[in-house]
């Protein structure tokens, strides 16, 4: 059995549950709780609170990538629970930046903690790289392999200590895959920067000849064109799931044709919304 609740994300139709650009999962499995992402304020902690959550139970906190609007709440959900270990990938400290109409964005869209904060809370990180199974049901990816011809739907770029910008590979982005029982595999990914393809690939090389049964993923497709949408939105349905979550940074022409495709197995969560699978 598995239970998820989402703190942060970019909508909300629930009274009292506000609504924020970035993503956070409260989940809880017959194994342990996580808390997947911390959005991009402590919102979660509001929102947490608003649905009778007890911060203090995750076991664990695992970060996808090292952007803002997924680890701004990291230092108070430290101050909340004192013993989960924060599981965040290597890589995923550099000053990154994206990019919008071919010009490299004004301001960083990496983790914005003051090293005050980064110094009180490091000692409770477990850095990450290759895949890292914390239970033998539940497998955080690390660096998730490209997959030839596999286009990004974004390009980032690391600031140096020189200033120079360097392409950033989003080797930091990671999913959490979690086996519940015989219902198959579910798979968390906070933007899938690297593709929601690449993600579906590497999932089954970690769970090989299971179903994929739960997709729930900010899918980062706005900014696609409808070429690459379909193509991608394709080959979430070639996985026959029982259910997908496209959510935060998927984009509304995305949501709309999985919805169009899928029907009621395309779930529109929002902040607020649980689930029970």
């Amino acid at each position: 059995m598995m239970n998820f609740t989402f703190l942060s994300e970019n909508k909300t139709d629930n009274p009292g549950c506000d609504a924020e650009h970035g993503l956070s999962i409260y989940i809880e499995t017959d194994e342990m709780t996580i808390l997947f992402d911390t959005g991009a304020s402590n919102l979660f902690e509001r929102n947490a609170e608003r649905k009778h959550i007890d911060l203090t139970k995750p076991e664990a906190l695992v970060i996808s990538h090292g952007h803002y609007d997924h680890t701004e709440g990291v230092p108070r959900f430290c101050e909340i629970n004192k013993t989960a270990p924060i599981y965040i990938h290597r890589d995923a400290f550099g000053e990154c930046y994206g990019m919008e109409e071919d010009k490299i964005d004004k301001k960083p869209c990496s983790l914005k903690w003051s090293q005050e904060e980064r110094k009180r809370i490091e000692d409770r990180f477990y850095l990450t790289e290759g895949p890292l199974w914390l239970t033998d049901n539940i497998v955080i990816s690390g660096t998730i392999p490209d997959v030839p011809g596999n286009e990004p739907t974004e390009k980032f770029f690391e600031k140096k200590a020189d200033g120079q910008m360097v392409p950033d590979p989003m080797n930091h982005e990671q999913f959490l895959g979690i086996r519940n029982g015989e219902k198959g595999i579910f798979l968390f990914s906070g933007c899938s920067h690297k593709g929601i393809i690449p993600v579906l690939e590497y999932s089954k090389q970690l769970f090989p000849g299971e179903k994929i049964a739960g997709i729930i993923a900010g899918m980062h497709l706005f900014s696609a064109t409808d070429e690459m949408r379909k193509t991608v939105v394709g080959k979430v349905i070639a996985e026959h799931p029982t259910m997908v979550m496209p959510v935060h940074c998927t984009g509304i022409e995305a949501i709309c044709m999985l919805k169009s495709e899928l029907g009621d197995q395309c779930i529109v969560a929002t902040a607020g919304n649980s689930y029970a699978y």
